[in-house]
C-alpha cells in the first residue's frame, strides 16, 4: 500500500467524523424543535460541533495540501479551536 492509499483512508475516515457530526447536528436542531432541549442547551452543544467540524475540515485542508506539496499528510495534526477560528475569521 502506498502513502496515497494510507492517506486516502485517514481522509475517509475524517471524512466520515464530519457526516457524523452533521448528522448530530441535525439532531440537536430536532430534539429542539420537539421540545426535547432548550435553546440554551441547543447553542451550548452546537457551538461544540461546530467548533469540531472546523478542526475537522482544517485537518482535512492540511493533509490535502501536504499531498498537493509532495509532504506527508500524516504530519498534519489537529489545531487548537482559538486557532483554527482565528483563521477561518
Amino acid at each position: 500500500m502506498d502513502e496515497q492509499d494510507k492517506s486516502g483512508g485517514t481522509d475517509r475516515r475524517i471524512l466520515d467524523r464530519i457526516s457524523d457530526m452533521v448528522d448530530a447536528e441535525r439532531k440537536l436542531r430536532a430534539a429542539l424543535a420537539e421540545g426535547r432541549i432548550d435553546q440554551p442547551t441547543e447553542q451550548r452543544e452546537l457551538k461544540e460541533l461546530e467548533e469540531q467540524l472546523d478542526q475537522c475540515w482544517d485537518l482535512l485542508r492540511q493533509r490535502r495540501a501536504r499531498v498537493d506539496a509532495g509532504e506527508d499528510p500524516n504530519q498534519a495534526g489537529v489545531r487548537s479551536v482559538e486557532e483554527v477560528e482565528r483563521y477561518e475569521s
